[in-house]
């Protein structure tokens, strides 16, 4: 895996996030979701970043 790859893998996480907090912010009830997309999108960076 190059350097590339691995900084891009770890710069889409606080992006990621910083999404979905205002996400959060703006409508409440979408929390359940984000949360469960964020924790898959996570997961699966996870794994493809193991490679």
């Amino acid at each position: 895996m190059h350097r590339k790859d691995i900084a891009m893998v770890f710069s889409i996480g606080p992006v990621v996030s910083l999404i979905a907090g205002i996400l959060i912010l703006l409508v409440p009830r979408l929390l359940n979701y984000i949360v469960a997309l964020y924790l898959i999108i996570i997961g699966i960076l996870g794994l493809v970043g193991t490679r």
